[in-house]
């Protein structure tokens, strides 16, 4: 019987020591172990691993716990069936191994491992090995909680798990049972259950109070000064001694002279002890001429209550006592808005004056006011309002200027949106919505020639030179180029012959514009040239040399300017790309410089060396016109939302002045060319001219006056004066309005 349950156990001997070893403290199992640990021969000679069942596997691989005692019965059961298969043969092999081993004089198997178990115990356990009862490897059990085995053995086979397990009921009966459940930890690598001692169990308190595991450990032990401040006989280095350790250096014998030059030159005074004594501030000071109050020599007392009025009296005069409706007025308001903090009421006694409710509160307020507020007097600066005011010239002393109207030019049955004077002064031309074009003999108003248009003429401009006799026109998408053939016989023909004098290229180059040649019936009317744009024309006007001219396209992207040559017939597009819709162009007086207006910059290029300049930030809503000082080194623009804005150019790209005289859009500003004068026409219907000297000394700002406001045009369809341009060497001043009419200001 023994050798058959021997043969039942084959794979036992490799698990039950190291088990015995580990739990010194687990019961032994009832079996005689002996049994188990002589047939491990006789299983290996006979090859019965591939009659073990499932169940049996997984109690070798030292899961035997994780069943109920139950299924280790079983298991015996059916280790006894498989090896009665044996048979004898499995007896015999054992008696004659046994025979063997005394004849030799060696010790069997049993006395073996009996005599391993007493004496080598703890012989070869150290605490630095983990202790891994799990036979399928050094991998964590809970890999293996998806699968119905827990590993393999030697062979490859599968070790699977215990056919049944402990439910919840059982671990939680398991649990009220045991009374070490506490300090029961299960190991992850084996899926056994550990029970902690003692030491462990205070092991793992003083950790997780974060202490030393050690008990013994001191962490506030004396420290060991490893290098003594006493003199050491021997040095600590082999290194020869430096100079400078022998040597005084000159760097600090530098440094000290000059300390004790400083010193004796009174620059740094010696340290002086300081005074212990506190001081403290006093409160209650008399003002004597040392207090601290006493130095504030206009100090005030405190300010006193306002007195009891009639409002506050318990039986007010009837005058005081507020309305119904007055009464709701005085609720609605905020508290601050309150004339009276209080309600005045009426009251038969004084015995029936109930208590105040805001008492306390405005006692409160009122001790808050008196140590809040600094009682020190301001010294009040007594300025004359008189002084404020900048010191003006009065207007009869910047005299000339114009300021009465002298002649009124009528004719145009339209509005009339464009004028300009002729260099010497003694034409004049006007561009109307009526389609034509008008000559006036400045001295008389007399109208001296009509060209019709076939348009609304947008914009004119006489050209400024002496010697030729040209009117450029803007009407609808051209410019039309015309000899008046006024005044002077001899300058007109000069004008043909240098017109004529053209002689076009083999090659005509490709160009933004076409420029045609009159037919001879409209030579009759004076017209000598017809430049095409593909776009309506807006703006025309002259460089001072009177060769070329600057036109303004309504259209969007870069060819909103063109800029064409007369003598040459030639256009050119000077800018790449557009900064916004362009409103007006003027040429510098005095140098290649060309200045863009767009609706909120004013953009100065310098032309020959085709670059940005400056750029001018008006701070308006949308620039209306643009004109430049004699001079070249002033701006000034008008804008839609009633601002003229003077400009310095040497100064500063933001306005240097930004006048608000008008009360509605400016359509016109102009500067005359000889005297310091400029003038603003707006939607108001009024001309308003202004003193604007500009001074060589460039410390001295320009000194801007305005000197008269002329009224004369009558407003028509919410326009005004639509146009503003000075005479040439006269203070006189010309304005075109919506009404149809031409103004001369003198």
């Amino acid at each position: 019987m023994a050798g058959s349950r021997g043969a039942g156990r084959t794979a036992a001997p490799s698990v039950r020591p190291e088990k015995r070893r580990s739990e010194p403290e687990l019961e032994p199992e009832p079996e005689p172990e002996p049994s188990l640990l002589c047939t491990s021969p006789l299983s290996h000679s006979t090859g019965s691993d591939s009659g073990v069942s499932d169940s049996e596997e997984s109690v070798f691989s030292g899961l035997e716990d994780s069943g109920s005692d139950s299924s280790e019965d079983d298991d015996e059961g059916d280790e006894e069936g498989k090896d009665g298969a044996l048979g004898d043969e499995g007896h015999s092999g054992m008696e004659k191994t046994t025979e063997e081993q005394v004849q030799d004089g060696s010790p069997g198997p049993r006395t073996e491992v009996a005599s391993a178990r007493i004496g080598d115990e703890y012989a070869e356990d150290s605490s630095d090995e983990e202790d891994i009862r799990n036979t399928v490897g050094n991998v964590p059990l809970e890999w293996y909680n998806d699968f119905p085995h827990v590993g393999y053995d030697l062979d490859g086979r599968r070790i699977y798990k215990p056919l049944r397990t402990r439910d919840e009921l059982d671990q939680f009966l398991a649990k009220m049972d045991d009374p070490d459940y506490w300090r029961t930890v299960q190991d992850p690598m084996t899926g056994q259950d550990l029970r902690l001692t003692d030491e462990q169990v205070a092991l793992v308190r003083r950790l997780q109070s974060g202490q030393f595991g050690d008990m013994g450990f001191n962490p506030y032990e004396p420290a060991v000064d490893f290098f003594s401040g006493d003199v050491m006989i021997h040095p600590v280095t082999n290194r020869p001694a430096d100079k400078r350790s022998f040597i005084p250096s000159l760097v600090e014998k530098e440094k000290v002279s000059r300390m004790v030059h400083a010193i004796k030159m009174g620059w740094i005074q010696p340290r002086r002890p300081r005074d212990p004594t506190p001081s403290f501030y006093d409160l209650w000071a008399q003002e004597d001429p040392n207090a601290v109050l006493g130095r504030h020599k206009m100090h005030v007392p405190a300010p006193k209550l306002a007195l009891p009025g009639h409002a506050e009296s318990y039986n007010p005069p009837p005058e005081y006592l507020l309305s119904e409706e007055e009464r709701l007025v005085w609720e609605q308001q905020e508290p601050g808005e309150r004339k009276l903090s209080f309600l005045p009421r009426k009251f038969l006694s004084l015995r029936a004056v109930p208590a105040y409710g805001r008492f306390i509160q405005e006692r409160f307020e009122r001790c808050l006011d008196l140590y809040l507020c600094p009682r020190q007097r301001k010294m009040r600066v007594n300025v004359d309002p008189e002084d404020l005011i900048p010191k003006l010239p009065r207007p009869r002393d910047l005299q000339p200027f114009p300021t009465c109207q002298a002649l009124v030019y009528r004719g145009h049955s339209d509005l009339v949106r464009c004028l300009s004077v002729s260099p010497g002064g003694q034409w004049l031309v006007s561009g109307s919505d009526d389609g034509s074009l008008r000559f006036w003999e400045v001295a008389t108003a007399r109208c001296v020639r009509t060209v019709p248009m076939g348009g609304v003429v947008k914009s004119v401009a006489w050209n400024p030179s002496p010697a030729v006799c040209l009117v450029a026109a803007a009407v609808e998408d051209s410019v039309l180029v015309l000899n008046p053939a006024l005044g002077d016989r001899l300058m007109a023909d000069n004008t043909d012959q240098l017109l004529s004098a053209f002689v076009p290229p083999e090659e005509p180059p490709l160009q933004p514009a076409r420029w045609l040649e009159a037919s001879e019936e409209e030579r009759q009317v004076g017209l000598r040239l017809r430049v095409c744009h593909g776009k309506p024309v807006t703006q025309v006007t002259w460089h001072g040399r009177g060769d070329y001219l600057a036109v303004v396209l309504a259209t969007q992207g870069h060819t909103q300017v063109l800029i064409h040559q007369l003598s040459r017939r030639r256009s050119q597009s000077p800018f790449r790309r557009s900064h916004g819709q362009v409103q007006r162009v003027a040429f510098h007086p005095a140098r290649p410089f060309l200045l863009v207006a767009s609706q909120r910059s004013v953009r100065l290029y310098h032309l020959l060396r085709q670059e940005l300049t400056k750029k001018l930030m008006p701070n308006c809503k949308w620039v209306s016109s643009l004109a430049v000082h004699p001079a070249g080194d002033n701006v000034i623009c008008g804008s839609y939302d009633s601002k003229l804005v003077w400009f310095d150019l040497d100064l500063s790209t933001k306005p240097y002045r930004m006048l608000r005289h008008h009360k509605k859009a400016l359509r016109a500003v102009a500067f005359h060319p000889r005297y310091p004068l400029f003038a603003s026409g707006s939607d108001d219907g009024s001309v308003i001219v202004c003193h604007g000297m500009v001074y060589n000394d460039l410390l001295q700002n320009p000194l801007l006056v305005p000197v008269k406001v002329l009224k004369g045009h009558a407003l028509t369809r919410d326009l005004g004066v639509l146009d503003v341009v000075f005479h040439p060497t006269q203070p006189w001043v010309f304005s075109s309005g919506a009404d149809g009419t031409i103004r001369l200001f003198t």
